[in-house]
């Protein structure tokens, strides 16, 4: 089986020619870049000369140390990101603006340099080496009509393995985006797991082409098995899974053939996975929240950021030889997780899981509210023309299995268009709102 090719890019980025990279020698470049990021952040940014002040950090030795630098966390990137820059402004090349939904206060802001957003280039040109050969299209179901955005920067860094990005954007409309790529003949296909998976379905109801798509790269949003194995059902095709946040500089791991977790770009990035309560780090094989460490970003570093995502990493090498580590499956955002009254824990990883599996649907929100008094699990389901009820049947039998006691109740109703949701899907919680 061919090594992942983050193994390479993670050799010739720290200058071993020896494959599989040695994993003492990955361990040995992040032991002393993370010595030179604490010191140069120190010297160029105000908020973490604050911060190691109050933790009585003067300096790190190496990898041993990590543990001792406070964790730096997503309300601190939003009240303090400016102090957080560590060149000036005429050397930063993109400033990229983050609005959760349902967050008051400043949005987040995360300042890039040229440098460093080449660095994102040369990830995306190696990852897609994976899976592309010269020649091929790549239709990108991603943002891309501003330069630097993603799918922008997905398409140029295609373009360096002389693969056709065509940018399709974000899809809201299935009906529309199939048709579209089955007008382009892809071989190749980018984007959100759940908007790829409403284009498929849309475009097997309709009898569109879509045979030429061999390859599925499903990034920007955790991945259900059950969407996973209804595309391969579909298209036949073979998928690889991405990792990255904006933090993270959009890119942060990619899967090789193996599919045995995502490699990450262990020279650009170290990622530790700690207790979400405690903040104690956890060895790999346990659950908990990632935290990343940008190693070699000048404009805006970031030190042990907390990202909210739920992951652990795999140990040992990949069956592919490669001892770059590997981070499992991600599941969502712990602050997306909702208690029900029950005590059971329930998110939209558990919903997309169990109803993606029921063929026709194409998207769905989901809310928890009071009605009445009683707990209620509202759900709006967009389905395919004529499937609707069906559709319904179906998702009311599979959420009946699994939520014992009649608690919450079950309420499903149907979307009157056949629009999907543009971007991230979460669980909602209005239980603390008034109550109907």
């Amino acid at each position: 089986m061919k090594p992942s090719v983050l193994d390479t890019l993670t050799g010739q980025t720290i200058g071993i020619s020896a494959r599989p990279v040695p994993r003492p020698a990955i361990d040995a470049w992040q032991e002393d870049r993370l010595r030179r990021l604490v010191a140069y952040c120190r010297e160029h940014a105000p908020f973490y000369r604050r911060k190691f002040a109050a933790a009585s950090i003067a300096a790190v030795d190496g990898l041993a140390d990590l543990a001792r630098l406070p964790l730096t966390t997503e309300a601190e990137l939003r009240h303090h990101g400016q102090e957080m820059v560590c060149v000036g402004q005429d050397a930063v090349a993109r400033i990229v603006t983050l609005r959760s939904s349902g967050t008051t206060g400043p949005p987040k802001r995360l300042w890039f340099t040229e440098a460093d957003l080449e660095r994102t280039l040369d990830f995306f040109h190696r990852g897609m080496g994976q899976m592309a050969e010269p020649g091929q299209t790549a239709a990108i179901l991603l943002p891309g009509a501003t330069p630097d955005s993603t799918g922008h920067l997905l398409a140029r860094a295609l373009a360096r393995l002389t693969v056709n990005g065509r940018i399709v954007g974000l899809v809201s409309d299935p009906e529309r985006a199939a048709r579209i790529v089955a007008e382009i003949r892809p071989e190749i296909l980018v984007g959100f797991p759940v908007q790829i998976l409403a284009l498929a379905r849309m475009a097997a109801f309709l009898r569109l082409d879509l045979a030429s798509i061999g390859t599925v790269l499903l990034c920007s949003d955790y991945v259900p098995e059950s969407l996973c194995q209804s595309l391969r059902h579909l298209l036949g095709c073979e998928i690889f899974t991405h990792y990255g946040a904006t933090e993270t500089g959009l890119g942060g791991g990619v899967d090789c053939g193996a599919h045995q977790g995502c490699h990450l770009r262990e020279a650009d990035l170290l990622i530790e996975i700690v207790d979400p309560d405690g903040g104690q780090t956890l060895p790999a094989g346990e659950w908990g929240e990632i935290v990343c460490t940008t190693l070699l970003r000048t404009g805006m570093p970031l030190i042990r950021y907390r990202t909210g995502d739920r992951g652990r990493l795999l140990p040992g090498p990949c069956c592919c030889g490669s001892q770059v580590r590997r981070l499992d499956r991600v599941l969502g955002r712990l602050d997306r997780v909702r208690t029900l009254r029950s005590g059971r824990q329930l998110a939209m990883a558990d919903l997309d899981e169990w109803l993606f599996a029921v063929p026709g649907l194409l998207d769905f929100t989901a809310v928890l509210a009071i009605r009445g008094g009683r707990e209620s699990l509202e759900l709006v389901l967009t389905a395919l023309p004529g499937q609707g009820e069906a559709v319904k049947r179906q998702a009311a039998g599979l959420l009946e299995s699994r939520m014992s006691g009649g608690e919450p109740a079950i309420a499903l109703i149907l979307a009157r268009d056949g629009a999907i949701h543009p971007t991230k899907r979460f669980l909602e919680d209005h239980r603390k709102e008034k109550a109907i």
